[in-house]
């Protein structure tokens, strides 16, 4: 694989990626492949990420500010149902399954992101084989780990009904 310079774009991107834990695993030449299929985005207060229903065609990291998590109440509204920030991750189902967004996320305050596109996703599996298998047990770790906070949460819910 030829090696070129980052554009100032994948430099930052890469710099992003650096501050994330969940990256922290990766060496130097993973996370330059990486952030070359990788792009960052800046949302203002009250920005919207995705809305739920939404065709789900990325995930993302946050490296900076706060995202609100809101789910559709029987009545319509948006009940916050979780805050993300710095570290946290949210999309990563569209990537696997590519399902409707299960959720609406806003920007709480000014929010830098690290997102990976479906397009990016699979060029980066292509590609780089061993590096997008890196990625999906990530992806995979991230998915169990929501999956046993929600199990929790609803065994908490449960018993406290009864």
């Amino acid at each position: 694989m030829q090696k070129t310079k980052l554009t100032e774009t994948e430099e930052d991107t890469r710099h992003f990626l650096v501050s994330l834990p969940i990256f922290d695993s990766f060496n130097v030449d993973e996370l330059t492949v990486l952030s070359r299929h990788m792009s960052y985005v800046h949302l203002q207060r009250g920005e919207f990420l995705f809305v739920e229903g939404d065709r789900g065609s990325f995930m993302g990291f946050v490296v900076r500010g706060v995202l609100e998590v809101m789910k559709k109440s029987e009545t319509g509204e948006n009940i916050v149902i979780a805050r993300l920030t710095k570290g946290s991750s949210i999309g990563e189902m569209a990537l696997i399954d590519k399902s409707p967004r299960s959720a609406t996320v806003m920007a709480k305050q000014p929010t830098t992101m690290v997102t990976l596109t479906e397009k990016g996703f699979d060029l980066l599996t292509q590609n780089s084989p061993a590096l997008g298998v890196k990625v999906i047990q990530k992806i995979a770790r991230l998915l169990s780990l929501n999956m046993r906070r929600t199990s929790s949460r609803l065994a908490d819910l449960m018993q406290s009904k009864h």
